[in-house]
């Protein structure tokens, strides 16, 4: 799944509906994941986007950075709506849920490198949920679930890729 050439950084980006639960906590337990398990240098670009331009220029939901927080995790990011030059920036756009991946295929133009897939694909314990449901309505307890399969994805992920580096 993750086939770079080993002297370059990846490039990540993930995608929820409206930027500011799940993909925004996403990208702050990514890079998190990254620093605590000193892969970072295989890590460059990390971002986060949304399939709509509801919350565009808005800070993360309240309960994301509570969450992110109470996690130890550092957050800070402004919504934004995906783009059709996100498709040539980013190595891997990770959708949060079925209906978002449907979304970015179709918006994704003919021949861009991207590879867009659900960050669930990075699921190794089959008790964790590959689906990645939106919290917004729920309470805090849902916020907490969606940063342990997260966090579980983001390790698992940044682990995969370090063992294609060694293997080239």
């Amino acid at each position: 799944m993750t086939r770079e050439p080993s002297n370059s950084k990846v490039s990540v980006a993930f995608c929820c509906l409206g930027n500011i639960c799940r993909s925004p906590m996403a990208e702050a337990v990514l890079r998190h994941a990254a620093n605590e398990l000193n892969l970072s240098h295989l890590v460059g670009d990390i971002d986060s986007f949304g399939t709509s331009g509801f919350h565009s220029g808005d800070g993360p939901d309240r309960r994301t950075v509570q969450t992110c927080r109470a996690n130890g995790v550092p957050i800070n990011h402004v919504a934004r709506q995906a783009k059709s030059n996100d498709f040539e920036r980013f190595d891997y756009i990770f959708a949060m849920d079925r209906e978002n991946l449907e979304d970015l295929k179709y918006m994704q133009p003919r021949g861009s490198k991207s590879q867009v897939l659900l960050f669930g694909t990075y699921a190794e314990d089959s008790r964790v949920d590959k689906i990645v449901n939106d919290p917004y309505y729920g309470g805090p307890d849902g916020f907490q679930r969606i940063f342990k399969q997260l966090d579980h994805f983001s390790r698992v992920f940044l682990k995969q890729l370090a063992a294609d580096r060694a293997n080239v």
